[in-house]
């Protein structure tokens, strides 16, 4: 067979649209593949960040009808968070999880794989525990459980150990003593734009400088692109500070809801965003599902051997 190339060629999607999905919200989906084929449901990380073309290329297109939808607020959805103006009351976890059942009705699917990275994840998880009679097999990526304890080593300094010199520039905005999720939830509700545009650029290039193993300057870029660092560092701001609407280790305790279900865990072992203890948990927890550790490799899908898996786990299933 040769190398295999881990992407499958880009494709455009053959149908999209926007979905009313009640509270002054519509949002963005597209399909594209085999539109006979498996369904596949793709959910984004940040959260906040948004659907990407690249993520249709994960799925062989002749096998599996491959949806992409961005969440509330993020990506083509309106109103878009970038607008100040955009209320986040109705954007929670489980607002989410519901919009994803009318868009699987809307689209009249029965049973779908949920594909997840990150905050991708953690959504993955929170839906399938949800309705786990609608999900035929979950593929993760980099696992976030938004447990307190990843929270901190993200937020709180644990990482800072690592990347010192990058901490202390996201640091630089916080006063001596304070919280720095309080401090930037304040900054990003700023109604000085110049404030709200500086936070975002602070928060997001922490995430950009300890995503990768190997730094990557076109990602260090995307995050420090206003565009994408305001919508992305409010919605995450929001979920953290409500621990996502979940109980303290809910997505752990209730991951017995999962037996039965195939999964596959892929894991960076140098993700310094979403570090590996967490899939450890879940996959000890979850039965049906297998842990793959991949020793060269953070939390970006850039980094080395994650394409590949990703792309052994979806033809596995297709």
């Amino acid at each position: 067979m040769g190398h295999m190339v881990p992407l499958y060629p880009p494709i455009e999607p053959h149908e999209r649209g926007l979905l009313d999905v009640g509270d002054g919200q519509r949002v963005y989906w597209e399909v594209s593949g085999n539109p006979g084929g498996k369904p596949v449901v793709v959910l984004h990380g940040g959260p906040g960040a948004g659907t990407n073309p690249v993520q249709r290329r994960h799925f062989d297109p002749s096998a599996y009808r491959i949806v992409l939808v961005d969440q509330r607020g993020a990506g083509l959805s309106l109103p878009h968070v970038g607008d100040p103006a955009a209320s986040l009351a109705t954007n929670t976890t489980w607002h989410l999880v519901a919009d994803l059942e009318r868009l699987r009705e809307h689209l009249r699917v029965d049973r779908w794989q949920v594909f997840g990275g990150s905050w991708g994840a953690t959504l993955a998880l929170a839906y399938a525990q949800r309705h786990p009679d609608r999900v035929t097999e979950i593929i993760l990526r980099g696992v976030f459980l938004l447990r307190r304890a990843e929270l901190d080593w993200l937020y709180r300094g644990g990482a800072g150990s690592v990347f010192p010199e990058a901490w202390a520039d996201f640091l630089r905005l916080v006063p001596a003593g304070r919280d720095p999720l309080g401090v930037y939830q304040e900054l990003i509700a700023s109604p000085d734009p110049a404030v709200r545009a500086d936070a975002a650029a602070a928060w997001s290039n922490w995430e950009g400088a300890t995503v990768s193993l190997v730094p990557s300057p076109a990602l260090v870029a995307q995050y420090a692109d206003p565009v994408f660092a305001v919508p992305f560092t409010r919605l995450a701001l929001h979920y953290f500070a409500h621990d996502g609407w979940l109980d303290e280790d809910q997505l752990l305790r209730d991951a017995y809801l999962l037996a039965g279900i195939p999964g596959r865990v892929i894991q960076g072992r140098y993700d310094m965003v979403c570090p590996p203890a967490a899939a450890w948990h879940l996959t000890q927890a979850w039965s049906t599902a297998k842990l793959m550790i991949l020793p060269q490799a953070g939390h970006s899908t850039g980094d080395p051997g994650v394409l590949e898996a990703l792309r052994s786990a979806t033809d596995e299933f297709r």
